[in-house]
């Protein structure tokens, strides 16, 4: 293969994680939050809220495969439910109460968050060689911090995150984002992820070359898609590389 740059998706591929988006102790922690500006809800009030918001946004979009907006979920929640305490609160507060609110969430229902083995190693072995970018689904909100967390976020450029565009994989935009931002051709670019849609297929509608790794994420399959090599380690991506 002539391999000139790597793209690569994060969750499930490079990064172990586990969630849980209906936990109640998360709302619970959400609610007694909001009670410090003005409103009052049960776990089950903005559990019901927040996924009714995030289901019209979904509706709502002309997109085939929609993205939701964690921020302006939250956002439209506490409009929906404000007080006049909560109008009187200072603008700059209530300005960043959303991002603090998707940001709350996601830390109340995050259960694991690591690298998956041999990670960091590729990466640095890869760094410096080809340009490396990140496509993948999820909220700016919380992404790119969590990419800073388990600290790979300086290998890439550019990262592409679905939420800030509104549509998510396997829309072949995103991916196309991807290349513009390395420069980059399609047929000279491998796309590594673990989803058989979401990631083989819409990087290959990109005109991609696909690796699909074995974690214990993802979708297995998908129509007749298949990726172009397997892995089921990290360190075979250097092996395909001539790295």
């Amino acid at each position: 293969m002539d391999i000139r740059a790597v793209a690569f998706d994060v969750n499930g591929t490079l990064v172990n994680i586990r969630t849980d988006e209906h936990l109640d102790e998360a709302f619970r922690t959400i609610g007694h939050l909001l009670t410090y500006q003005g409103i009052d809800l049960r776990r089950h009030e903005v559990r019901d809220l927040y996924f009714t918001i995030l289901k019209r946004q979904q509706r709502g979009s002309a997109e085939k495969y929609p993205e939701f907006d964690s921020v302006g979920v939250w956002r439209t929640l506490v409009e929906e439910t404000a007080t006049d305490y909560t109008r009187s609160l200072p603008p700059e507060k209530l300005a960043q109460l959303p991002g603090l609110l998707a940001e709350t969430y996601r830390g109340a229902t995050r259960q694991r968050l690591k690298l998956y083995p041999h990670v960091r190693k590729v990466l640095q072995g890869i760094h410096g060689r080809l340009p490396m970018a990140i496509v993948t689904d999820g909220q700016s909100s919380y992404a790119r911090g969590e990419l800073h967390k388990v600290g790979i976020a300086s290998y890439f450029s550019p990262i592409v995150v679905s939420g800030d565009h509104g549509y998510r994989k396997p829309d072949p935009r995103l991916f196309q984002l991807a290349l513009d931002g390395m420069g980059v051709a399609a047929e000279h670019t491998l796309y590594v992820g673990n989803d058989m849609h979401r990631d083989v297929y819409g990087a290959q509608k990109a005109g991609m070359k696909t690796v699909m790794f074995t974690s214990d994420q993802g979708t297995k399959s998908y129509r007749h898609c298949v990726p172009d090599h397997t892995v089921h380690d990290h360190r075979e991506l250097l092996r395909l590389l001539g790295l």
